[in-house]
């Protein structure tokens, strides 16, 4: 589908090869960015994740994707961050230290306490906890695929949670973010439909 321009933000440390097919299947144009020039004039932005917290947080911070992210939402553009790009949205994390995160969305980042075993690792199916656009046409028991020793607590912005030894947010969303635990696009049909959202809220 085409339509907004999309803009990926590649800081060297995300998962990009398999959204990058997901893009492409779905013929939406989009730049990699690894560099906040690079972001021009998009409509919209995704933040894919792969690796650590606060890692993460410094290579953002290191190419201005910070700033750039900060004043992209806060123009009302909407924003979709995924793994450890939805878990830098949030205040803080204690993943191999103390870590500020982007404090976009309250609450912290904390390591599985009663998982039955870590990283959590697989396919759970999701429960709907609240309405938002992201999530429409998804009715609850659809699976995703995880990857994460870490989750989100304290959040009032959680539209979906899972259970794995404990429940903790899957989707959390407020008004033009979005963000998943989850990787959507290794996440078939789910996932698809969630990408699909994404696309469609960033289209009007």
């Amino acid at each position: 589908m085409r339509g907004p321009r999309v803009a990926v933000i590649d800081y060297g440390g995300g998962n990009i090869g398999s959204l990058r097919s997901a893009l492409l299947r779905r013929n939406v144009d989009f730049v990699l960015a690894d560099d906040v020039a690079a972001i021009g004039s998009a409509h919209a932005m995704i933040l894919p994740g792969d690796g650590a917290f606060g890692a993460t947080m410094e290579a953002l911070a290191e190419r201005g994707f910070d700033r750039a992210i900060a004043a992209h939402i806060a123009a009302g553009k909407p924003f979709l961050g995924i793994c450890v790009g939805m878990q830098v949205l949030f205040d803080s994390s204690d993943e191999y230290g103390d870590h500020a995160g982007l404090g976009i969305l309250h609450g912290t980042v904390r390591r599985f306490a009663r998982a039955p075993r870590v990283p959590h690792m697989g396919w759970n199916d999701l429960t709907i906890e609240a309405a938002h656009p992201f999530t429409a046409g998804l009715a609850g028991g659809e699976f995703a695929y995880f990857l994460h020793s870490y989750r989100v607590v304290d959040s009032a912005d959680v539209i979906a949670s899972t259970e794995y030894g404990e429940r903790f947010a899957a989707v959390v969303a407020r008004d033009n973010v979005m963000a998943t635990q989850f990787h959507p696009e290794k996440s078939a049909r789910t996932g698809g439909r969630l990408l699909d959202n994404f696309l469609r809220v960033a289209a009007a």
